[in-house]
């Protein structure tokens, strides 16, 4: 069982919470134990507030301990206004205990005023990309449906958590799993972190059979955590050999090249795109050194990251 705190800011969006804590309930509904044990938080007593006027009863999250496996900050309205040096000295404590944090909707707004964003890779609804063009510091901000990098997990608002948790349940418990709560919420489709930026599984590879696509939809969402091949198989519900059967068929690749392949393409955007040190790059995408990342890039680009940085390096 994981336990899952939801602080929720006044003003948030009932739709994007709804989104994030229905699957996590038909998760328990399903199971014959909990999978999630979830909190409720607010930051301005026993009550959280929507933009609609709906009403949550919540725990103070003074009188929380921040030690849960992963807390999501929901926030919509204005979150660069939120001004609260106790509520960001408590997210800092929670980091500092080893809790995974997400924005969802404005959240990731809130996490980077409380310095909690530095190096990572996330996103935010695009209401709120300007304001990151005003906070000081130098973001990674991808404008993608969701991101999950590490212990960060941040999507936008409306429908994204839908997407968001579809992905966490699936890499917790299977595919088939998370499947099956999908098509509970009538979540025909399943769009990838990417979307909507990204060209659609199908477009990228042709038609796939569905196991292969969802593996490569766990790919796409565990850059910086690899998963191993043995669990990408068990999570697509194939057997290693059937899997690496299909894959061939579709990529030319064996999984774990295709993955790797995913995983160097991310580096080749944060090697151009940013001026982060290629050894936080390696570890971003998921190598255990520069050095293994530099020579795993040299075979696929053909030109080391540092040349590459120095040809197109950011302005």
């Amino acid at each position: 069982m994981k336990r899952i705190a939801f602080l929720l800011l006044d003003g948030f969006a009932l739709m994007s919470t709804a989104s994030a804590l229905e699957p996590l309930r038909a998760a328990n509904l399903f199971s014959p134990t909990i999978r999630y044990d979830i909190t409720l938080l607010s930051d301005t007593g026993r009550q959280a507030t929507s933009s609609a006027g709906g009403v949550f009863e919540a725990r103070p999250y003074r009188d929380a301990v921040p030690l849960y496996d992963l807390l999501f900050v929901v926030a919509g309205g204005d979150p660069a206004q939120v001004h609260d040096p106790a509520l960001f000295a408590w997210l800092r404590q929670a980091d500092r205990n080893g809790v995974a944090l997400g924005g969802i909707s404005g959240g990731a707004v809130v996490l980077a005023k409380a310095g909690l964003l530095k190096n990572r890779r996330f996103t935010v609804h695009w209401h709120h990309y300007e304001e990151f063009e005003t906070l000081p510091g130098e973001w990674l901000l991808e404008r993608r449906l969701f991101v999950i990098d590490r212990d960060r997990y941040t999507c936008a608002g409306g429908s994204a958590p839908l997407d968001m948790m579809h992905a966490i349940i699936a890499r917790d418990h299977g595919t088939g799993f998370a499947q099956r709560i999908s098509d509970w919420f009538i979540q025909t489709e399943i769009r990838g972190a990417d979307a909507p930026q990204r060209r659609a599984t199908a477009r990228a590879y042709g038609a796939v059979p569905p196991p292969v696509e969802a593996a490569l939809d766990l790919m796409e969402s565990h850059v910086a955590d690899p998963l191993s091949q043995d669990q990408i198989a068990v999570l697509s519900g194939l057997s290693i050999r059937q899997l690496q059967r299909q894959f061939r068929a579709v990529t030319g690749r064996s999984v774990m090249q295709e993955y790797r392949r995913i995983r160097l393409e991310t580096g080749r955007d944060l090697v151009t795109e940013t001026r982060l040190p290629l050894a936080e790059i390696a570890h971003m995408t998921g190598f255990s050194s520069q050095a293994h990342f530099s020579d795993a890039f040299s075979a696929l680009f053909g030109a080391a990251p540092s040349t590459l940085r120095k040809q197109k390096g950011p302005d």
